[in-house]
């Protein structure tokens, strides 16, 4: 299988002229701009990780398919007012170069806030289990007898702690989002967060897709006013596979797990039998069979058209 120049490892990522590498994470790289130091270069790749493994086998597309994605509802959050976006541009002319086109955004670099910003219009996931323990969501006690799937009464913003690499974000509740961001940024973020999910909830529900929950974050304009509210920018990606879970309305049935249009396919495969690998295991885990890429891939595709009403070439 053909590895771009966007899929190299961590530890390699490729030098590329007027841009200095500046991070590398499981499946996205991030350089700097060597002329201009407040622009960022996102380069998304087609590794795909799964249960805090990258796994061996790329899933072609994957990179430009949540590029493109993440591209057009940032077309809509123009339309819609909410909040200003980082994306400068994603073609030669905004100075993508040519090994990343398709795959790779410039953005405005941010003063990032420390918070996971998580908005939930359905129970399941670590919502789920975490109302299982307690009988609430985020501090807001939900009514008893829920399943995984059902559908909240009204989103809820469930935002958790930026972890440092190799940690775990922590679920956090609005008074620690407070105490993190000010009381009234947090109102913000949440207002701000609930609201770009009931939009994105609307949008997909046209298209017979449910929306069950999204993750956005957030940074502050270095060149404005820190108390200023507009100084709000929203940052990385929005509403893609990657950072939401998306189902068909038409499979939707609360009581069990819900298929999805992202990569529940290669994790259900990794624990399956049919793997020979366990979570529990030292080794990493295997290479993907054939099927598996396809099959995710299709998945991936499918969300891309049915969301934007465009085709994939």
């Amino acid at each position: 299988m053909t590895t771009l120049p966007g899929d190299a490892a961590p530890d390699q990522q490729p030098e590329v002229p007027g841009w200095r590498p500046l991070h590398a994470g499981k499946v996205r790289q991030l350089y700097t701009s060597t002329e201009d130091p407040s622009l960022l270069l996102l380069v998304a790749s087609d590794r795909i990780s799964a249960y805090d493994h990258v796994l061996a086998t790329p899933i072609p597309d994957k990179g430009a398919l949540l590029t493109a994605m993440s591209l057009w509802w940032f077309e809509q959050l123009e339309d819609w007012g909410l909040v200003r976006h980082h994306v400068v541009g994603a073609g030669p002319e905004h100075g993508v170069p040519a090994q990343f086109a398709g795959r790779a955004t410039v953005a405005r670099r941010l003063d990032m806030l420390p918070v996971e910003c998580i908005a939930r219009g359905y129970l399941t996931g670590s919502g789920l289990a975490e109302y299982l323990a307690t009988g609430s969501l985020a501090g807001v006690e939900l009514p008893p007898g829920l399943q995984d799937g059902d559908q909240l009464r009204a989103p809820l913003f469930t935002p958790t702690t930026k972890a440092a690499v190799g940690l775990h974000d922590e679920p956090v509740n609005e008074a620690g989002v407070a105490a993190l961001v000010g009381a009234e940024r947090g109102a913000q973020l949440r207002d701000v967060t609930v609201e770009l999910y009931a939009r994105g909830a609307a949008v997909a529900a046209e298209r017979g897709v449910l929306l069950a929950d999204t993750k956005v974050e957030f940074g502050l304009d270095p060149d404005g006013d820190p108390a200023d509210p507009a100084s709000l920018v929203l940052g990385d990606e929005l509403l893609t596979p990657d950072s939401s879970r998306f189902w068909p309305a038409d499979g939707w049935q609360p009581g069990r797990a819900q298929p999805s249009f992202d990569k529940q396919y290669v994790r259900d495969w990794l624990t399956s039998p049919a793997s020979g690998w366990s979570r529990t295991s030292a080794e990493p885990p295997p290479a993907l069979p054939d099927d598996v890429v396809e099959r995710t891939r299709a998945r991936y595709v499918e969300a891309y058209e049915r969301l934007t009403g465009r085709r994939w070439h």
